[in-house]
């Protein structure tokens, strides 16, 4: 993979900094020329990461999330990277309708939406060290002109 371009964010845990990641973010990659469902289906990602890692990596709104976004010749790879609570099972926390919070009334949905959206989703995470989510998003049209010139 030929990185092409990095951007590098840091932001407080606070559930206002969610709408700045995924704007953030989709500019970043528009660089790529994605389509309007691309940038749509990127926003949509990172705004489940970003409101995972706020909700359920720390208790206190004054850590840090962390936002690493790369380009490549063809696609956009997005880490959300918390250094909080971190998760004992990812397995189960990537189920449908599972959540560590339901007093919160969340649906539980995070995961299987960055896996609808997005073109790969994995999960790294250990007790009490954190979470780093790494999705990568291919742009077809760019994809496209790789496959016809490679």
């Amino acid at each position: 993979m030929n990185i092409k371009n990095e951007m590098k964010l840091e932001f407080l845990s606070r559930s206002q900094n969610e709408a700045f990641a995924r704007v953030a973010v989709a500019a970043f990659a528009a660089q790529l020329d994605p389509t309007l469902e691309e940038i749509a289906d990127i926003k949509t990602a990172v705004s489940e990461a970003v409101t995972n890692a706020i909700i359920h990596g720390y208790d206190n709104p004054n850590e840090m999330v962390h936002v690493r976004t790369q380009i490549s010749d063809y696609s956009v790879i997005i880490e959300v990277i918390d250094h909080g609570k971190g998760m004992e099972d990812v397995e189960l926390a990537r189920q449908p309708l599972y959540t560590s919070k339901p007093e919160l009334e969340r649906s539980g949905m995070g995961f299987t939406v960055m896996e609808t959206f997005m073109d790969k989703v994995e999960v790294n995470s250990a007790p009490g060290q954190g979470t780093k989510v790494r999705m990568v998003k291919y742009i077809s049209h760019e994809a496209d002109e790789t496959r016809r010139d490679g």
